[in-house]
């Protein structure tokens, strides 16, 4: 396989996972981070020692000159993209609606929307056979919280991934006779760090045993679908979603 992946927020969680494996499969590899600069070199060493080509790249993804220098860095490093990754995104400590202001939203929307949609153009305009290009596939990560609104914890950040899906859907649309296949996945209760982001660190164990499953997921599984969703396996779906929720 001779393919380029990029992946945003891909030093930790779901997007370490998705790197790690895309590395294993033969994708040269990307990994997009906006800070934590140690997690995204771990998972470069770790992907060029196992034979893997990757590189990490400091990118704020809602900030269009910071993108329009990550692809550019992509192009000039890895040759042609033929896959992209909307992992990036954030999440703020458990409120209510009526508790949330306008700075909080501001950076929601930044981050779980504006980054995805300038990543999705910067993909499009390389990967289009409207622009000359070979074709790709485009993940985007958003979350089941998009389909149970969160009350009480983040009902902005599940209004946030309801844009992810629609975006999905309207630009799986726009692009399917251009060679590009767009599709999501909705992860659910994942063992990973965002949930100390939002102030309860063991929030999957807490809830767990409610879950149809009775356990959480893992990153590594998130991963395979995501692979799956990029892979000649999924050559005649787009604008769909995979829900990997362990039945909730």
């Amino acid at each position: 396989m001779s393919e380029t992946i990029l992946i945003t927020g891909g030093g930790r969680g779901i997007g370490a996972a998705t790197a790690l494996l895309a590395g294993r499969r033969g994708y040269r590899v990307c990994v997009n981070y906006r800070a934590d600069e140690e997690s995204a070199a771990r998972i470069v060493d770790t992907v060029r020692a196992d034979g893997g080509t990757a590189i990490a790249v400091r990118a704020d993804v809602s900030r269009s000159a910071e993108v329009e220098r990550l692809f550019a860095t992509v192009d000039a490093e890895l040759g042609p993209l033929t896959a992209l990754v909307n992992n990036a995104g954030s999440l703020e400590r458990q409120a209510r609606l009526d508790e949330l202001d306008e700075e909080r939203l501001t950076r929601i929307w930044a981050a779980n929307i504006t980054g995805p949609f300038l990543c999705a153009a910067q993909a499009v305009r390389r990967m289009s056979t409207r622009y000359g290009g070979g074709g790709g596939a485009i993940v985007n990560v958003s979350s089941a919280a998009s389909r149970i609104g969160s009350p009480n914890e983040y009902v902005d950040y599940a209004a946030s991934k309801g844009a992810v899906d629609s975006m999905t859907r309207g630009l799986a649309l726009e692009v399917a006779d251009e060679g590009i296949r767009v599709n999501a996945v909705r992860p659910g209760l994942i063992h990973t760090d965002i949930h100390a982001l939002g102030g309860e660190p063991g929030r999957v164990d807490r809830v767990a045993p409610n879950l149809p499953m009775r356990r959480g997921g893992t990153a590594e599984e998130v991963a395979e679908s995501i692979l799956f969703l990029l892979s000649p396996a999924s050559s005649y779906t787009t604008g769909a979603f995979l829900d990997l929720a362990g039945g909730r």
